[in-house]
């Protein structure tokens, strides 16, 4: 059965979520809690394997990488799944694999510095293993609650 986590200790993963550099002193004077009760709660986040590591949120576009889109990758029916995620594994445009039940059988988030650039990264995506058909949706603009 899983640990129990408690109403402070969603708030502290709200707090973490919104700034992963946010101190304990912080924290703490936002739960009514001290700052040793709340490294202890954290500690044992951590240890549970609630929070699974903390990372800087990077803004791709300023990077160059400005065009974000998804790949629907459709496979020959005999197909492994380690072998869809491995297709794709070394593809450094590649930000996400996610398998999928039904049709598509894998949707790719990638992302590239141009149209031609994502030309050249489904055609990669389609010779890799037994791509059968590919769907390709971009981004016009995201939200995530992360």
């Amino acid at each position: 059965m899983p640990e129990a986590v408690d109403e402070i200790d969603h708030r502290l993963l709200r707090l973490l979520r919104e700034d992963g550099r946010r101190t304990f002193s912080e924290m703490s004077a936002e739960v009514g809690l001290s700052v040793a009760a709340v490294k202890r709660r954290v500690d044992r986040l951590r240890d549970i394997g609630v929070i699974t590591g903390f990372a800087a949120q990077i803004d791709q576009s300023k990077l160059g990488w400005g065009i974000e889109a998804f790949v629907e990758l459709r496979y020959a029916g005999t197909t492994r799944v380690n072998e869809i995620v491995r297709s794709a594994y070394n593809v450094p445009e590649v930000q996400a694999v996610f398998t999928i039940a039904g049709d598509p059988d894998a949707l790719i988030q990638v992302r590239v510095r141009d149209i031609a650039h994502l030309q050249q990264v489904i055609d990669g995506l389609r010779s890799a293993g037994r791509v059968t058909g590919t769907k390709t949706l971009m981004v016009l603009g995201s939200w995530s609650r992360t």
